[in-house]
């Protein structure tokens, strides 16, 4: 396999588990016919992202981290829903994984282990304290959307909750990627420089 035709199974898996898993819940929840939407919306996300990983396995013989741990994780909150006949579970769910992700970037940084440098030190070059500060950003910002993720649901409809997981926390999540684009390119540089001294 050549190296253009991997990069593109990379691009293709990366969408399969970024997206496919999100555009199929709205998907199977605004026109599912069946009683319990949400339920049956989450359901096909589970598949939707166990496909997505053995795609991606099957493509480029990798295993996509992240979002086996969010299947895992939302595996388990959809047999809670159906073992409690609620949908309480599925509507904490981004809350428990935000906080989860916020508590290892913590823990990263307290313990001098910045985690994003382990995500994405392949692709980017910085300094042990830009990886410290940009790891402390996402905890952070982690923290928020777990907070974010409370107050809508709580406060709003299931419809509401619905199109705030799908469209609001996308959007919210590449706003404040595209924010940290400075930072990372800033530190990048200062990177090349000192080695370069």
């Amino acid at each position: 396999m050549n190296k253009n035709s991997n990069q593109n199974h990379e691009s293709f898996t990366k969408f399969l588990y970024d997206y496919l898993p999100l555009i199929v819940f709205f998907v199977c929840y605004k026109f599912s016919i069946v009683e319990d939407k949400l339920l049956f919306a989450t359901l096909s996300m589970l598949l939707a992202t166990f496909l997505a990983v053995v795609s991606s396995y099957i493509l480029v013989k990798k295993i996509p981290k992240v979002a086996t741990f969010s299947g895992v994780i939302l595996g388990v909150f959809c047999g809670l829903s159906i073992a409690f006949d609620s949908d309480y579970f599925i509507k904490i769910k981004p809350t428990i994984i935000n906080l989860i992700f916020a508590i290892i970037l913590i823990y990263g940084y307290y313990f001098n282990k910045p985690m994003m440098n382990y995500l994405l030190g392949e692709q980017i070059k910085m300094s042990f304290k830009d990886w410290q500060t940009l790891s402390m950003r996402w905890a952070l910002f982690f923290v928020g959307l777990a907070i974010l993720n409370e107050a809508i649901w709580r406060n709003f409809s299931t419809d509401f909750w619905v199109q705030f997981k799908v469209f609001g926390m996308m959007t919210i999540s590449i706003i404040f990627t595209v924010f940290q684009v400075p930072f990372i390119l800033k530190a990048q540089s200062n990177f090349v420089e000192s080695n370069n001294q």
